[in-house]
């Protein structure tokens, strides 16, 4: 007789079929889930409800009570989820009917922050090239094409505060390219973490992640495969070394703390992780360039989703909710882009876009305002950003509304400037840190190091001092605004900020003072005259036409108003 051993979950449910059928149990297909404890459950309850359903905890979030489990990957979610001690249950790689051969990356789905290199080539797109003026002081060479870096006066207020390095900002995105000349003085490997796998395909056989480029599928936590956490790292602390370019608050130190796969899907777990230690760690600020996968829209009970597609919705606002309440207790300011669906956040429009994985598993649902959300921008505690042009025009694809918009910063405009000379040029969209892995792959240098002809039309630059060398793209979105808005953040924790005793060594400044300055120093923005602003006359459909509502202090289209670092630095005592 064995004493003090249980039977695992799994062999007791295949027992149980063998008794019950008098035939061998099937293997029972596994997967990983995502389990919400009950608030003010027991933790140990939930764990009982997890066994009895065939499932067995292989690790634990404690911050927001939440565990990883492996079981069967049938029925184990609304299993669990009946008992009293369970919130919700959803699968960490979402499940659903894949469409064998028709795979598109998310990568592929970000078609606007890529909208210049699909017309790279075309006559009269891109700007004719001009030689760099020499740099103003504390600038870096590149600086001059940063016209964002210059509307939100990071120029002007260097000179007062630059950043401190005990302020420290996380990356919550695709990884940072910790060895890019801009990024590696200012960047923190020690304290970097990466809470992704890397996914290589889905289960119908299509390109996901794509083949791992390291063991076990783990990127390290200086290694960016997308590029787009890189670029947002550049805008909000690239170095001001006299190299490449510089960021927002350029003495500032960057964090990775990565919940992005290669391919751009940011699913749940990586991102409640990625949170949830931020915030243990001391990060001051945390950037959030996405949106939670696969639902642009989570729903409570959408009557168009099945009743394991509401749970997993269900289960994911709320641990979201968790993360983010648990990080702003914990002294993080957090900034969210607002989003590029060229809508009223407020009123949102049918979504026909979700769940966006696996491929080909999208289907219609009208969106009801009160019980559906956009994660993590619609979240409490988090500063949601629309997305500016270079002539401080509403950008065409940014999403807007007084139910959300915060504040506004430079995101880039691609068609800004209509009937100029300027219009559809890459200068209008945001330049930034540019991995050379990721540019090699997408052919924008050649296995020299050299741009290419594709890579020179869709602007990007290759700056070097002796065998150093760095790369620089374009890009726009919300996902660009964000970070020139978290830069601003970090800013006010440089000059205001204090000792942080739990951390010794860094520096703290309650979050909702930090979004006090902030909005207190906005340079506030009327709406336009007239209000509703079509963009048909830029080749957009009427569904881009926008109705900004508001005043000067608030509005739809601008929030409080566009964030000033300068403002913030020389007169943000004064709302303290």
């Amino acid at each position: 007789m064995r004493t003090g051993r249980t039977v695992p979950a799994a062999l007791a449910v295949a027992a149980a079929l063998v008794v019950a059928t008098g035939q061998p149990a099937l293997a029972v297909e596994r997967t990983d889930y995502t389990v919400l404890v009950e608030d003010g459950a027991s933790r140990d309850a939930a764990v009982a409800a997890i066994a009895a359903a065939g499932g067995e905890v292989t690790r634990e979030n404690k911050a927001v009570g939440l565990l990883t489990v492996t079981a069967p990957k049938t029925g184990f979610a609304q299993r669990v989820s009946a008992s009293d001690a369970v919130l919700g249950a959803a699968a960490v790689r979402p499940l659903g009917s894949a469409a064998p051969g028709r795979g598109k990356s998310n990568r592929d789905m970000r078609v606007v922050e890529r909208e210049n290199e699909a017309t790279a080539g075309v006559p009269g797109t891109a700007a004719k090239k001009k030689p760099s003026p020499t740099p103003a002081a504390g600038l870096d060479p590149l600086d001059d094409k940063l016209w964002g870096l210059k509307l939100v006066r990071s120029d002007l207020a260097r000179d007062r505060q630059p950043g401190d390095k005990r302020v420290s900002v996380g990356i919550l995105d695709t990884g940072i390219d910790g060895s890019h000349p801009d990024i590696a003085p200012n960047f923190d490997k020690a304290r970097s973490r990466n809470f992704t796998v890397d996914l290589p395909t889905d289960e119908a056989g299509n390109e996901v992640d794509g083949p791992c480029e390291f063991r076990g599928c783990v990127d390290p936590a200086d290694w960016d495969d997308d590029g787009h956490g890189t670029h947002v790292a550049g805008t909000i602390g690239a170095a001001a070394n006299g190299f490449g370019v510089s960021g927002v608050a350029p003495g500032v130190t960057l964090v990775n703390i990565r919940g992005g796969q290669d391919s751009g899907y940011f699913f749940l777990q990586p991102v409640v992780d990625a949170l949830t230690y931020g915030a243990d760690i001391g990060l001051d600020v945390i950037n959030m360039s996405f949106y939670v996968d696969p639902w642009y829209y989570n729903c409570a009970a959408n009557p168009a989703d099945s009743p394991e597609a509401q749970l997993t919705q269900r289960t994911a606002i709320a641990a979201v909710t968790r993360a983010i309440n648990y990080a702003h207790r914990k002294g993080v300011t957090l900034v969210a882009a607002g989003g590029n669906n060229h809508e009223d956040l407020g009123n949102p429009r049918p979504d026909a876009t979700s769940p966006n994985f696996p491929t080909g598993a999208a289907y219609p649902r009208t969106i009801d305002n009160k019980s559906c959300v956009h994660l993590p921008t619609e979240s409490d505690h988090v500063l949601a950003i629309s997305s500016l042009g270079p002539s401080g025009l509403k950008a065409d694809y940014s999403n807007y509304g007084t139910e959300q918009t915060d504040l506004s910063a430079p995101g880039g405009y691609f068609r800004d400037y209509f009937g100029t000379d300027r219009y559809r040029t890459n200068e209008n969209s945001i330049r930034s840190t540019y991995p050379r892995n990721v540019a090699l792959a997408a052919g924008a240098i050649d296995a020299a190091g050299n741009v290419t002809p594709a890579g020179e039309a869709a602007g990007v630059a290759k700056y070097c001092q002796g065998a150093t060398c760095g790369y620089y793209q374009y890009l726009q979105g919300t996902s660009m605004a964000a970070p020139h808005a978290s830069g601003v953040a970090a800013l006010v924790v440089s000059q205001y900020g204090r000792k942080d005793r739990a951390h010794p060594g860094t520096l703290t400044l309650d979050p909702d003072k930090v979004a006090k300055v902030l909005v207190k120093t906005a340079t506030q923005r009327p709406c336009p005259t007239p209000r509703t602003v079509s963009y048909e006359n830029v080749g957009r459909s009427p569904e881009f036409t926008a109705t900004c509502v508001g005043d000067t202090r608030f509005n739809g289209f601008y929030g409080h108003g566009i964030v000033d670092a300068f403002g913030a630095v020389t007169r943000g005592g004064d709302f303290l």
